[in-house]
């Protein structure tokens, strides 16, 4: 008698941010080929943010930024045709801001993709003030679109995962692997400095440490495979004294990389976290961000 297999989480329709740069036009076509993975809608969200605009400009000029708003996303709809021509896709002129804008199409269950830049500004390597934003607060799953988007598939999903509590986004990091048939790589950055200082720190005591994360991420791999019998899932521990460095490094050698988003601290309001902060800013690959109510929600289901 074979033992049940959990239900696993769908990955809902795909929203993608389109504003006319160039960043934005690569996201526009990852986010089209990641639809037509999960066999779902591409929803193209243009954020025209005329609620705000009305308060200091004309009837004529809000017109002329709606009407350029529409021809904008009916372009993006032809582009994104030409490549993917049975991909159901759907528009949207939104009146909000583009962060309210693509977190109200996004609902509970969808995936929201942007560029790492938007119009303005200069360097490649720094992320826009919407995805940004998006990042921070969206309570769906937020993909940056970075690193080359010609480079050839590493066949890899790599998570960047902490430890037991990283199972309800780790979930998510799973499907994108079983959608993309791809190994699902769990990576664990053990910083030894962040053990270092205490007067009661031991070589054995930081010994111990290491052998119980070690301990905890195959608990990890071996929850995921409970889920994806089918999933090849491998787990590694990597040594080293900058957490986000090793991670930066691995993501030239990936094809996305996902980690949960941190709770927020005391209300403070969102938080990226530090790690997240910077593969935003350096990574080679698209990095999803998984917000901890979404995680919630997964692992209820």
């Amino acid at each position: 008698m074979t033992s049940e297999i959990p239900a696993r989480p769908e990955l809902g329709n795909v929203v993608v941010g389109v504003d006319g740069s160039p960043s934005a036009r690569v996201a526009v076509l990852w986010a089209a080929a990641e639809a037509n993975r999960r066999g779902r809608t591409l929803h193209l969200v243009h954020a025209a943010d005329t609620d705000r605009r009305a308060l200091f400009a004309n009837a004529e000029t809000i017109k002329a930024v709606r009407e350029a708003g529409r021809e904008l996303l009916i372009e993006t709809e032809s582009t994104v045709h030409q490549r993917f021509p049975d991909l159901a896709v759907t528009k949207e002129l939104s009146r909000q801001e583009p962060v309210a804008g693509l977190r109200a199409a996004a609902g509970q269950w969808g995936t929201i993709v942007v560029g790492n830049r938007g119009l303005g500004g200069f360097s490649t390597l720094m992320l826009g003030s919407v995805g940004m934003g998006v990042a921070a607060r969206a309570e769906v799953p937020v993909i940056v679109v970075r690193g080359d988007g010609d480079r050839p598939e590493s066949g890899s999903v790599t998570a960047a995962v902490r430890g037991a509590s990283d199972v309800g986004w780790l979930l998510v990091a799973a499907a994108e692997a079983d959608s993309r048939k791809a190994v699902l790589r769990l990576v664990s950055v053990w910083n030894v400095l962040t053990h270092v200082g205490s007067v009661a720190t031991m070589l054995d005591d930081l010994d111990e440490i290491a052998r119980q994360r070690v301990h905890e991420i195959k608990a990890l791999a071996d929850r995921v495979r409970d889920f994806y019998p089918g999933l090849i899932v491998s787990h590694h521990v990597e040594t080293g004294t900058s957490t986000p460095g090793i991670l930066v490094e691995a993501t030239a050698h990936t094809d996305l990389l996902v980690m949960g988003r941190e709770h927020r601290v005391l209300g403070a309001g969102p938080s990226l976290g530090r790690v997240a902060h910077v593969l935003l800013h350096h990574a080679h690959c698209p990095v999803e961000i998984v917000p901890p109510a979404f995680a919630t929600r997964v692992e209820e289901t």
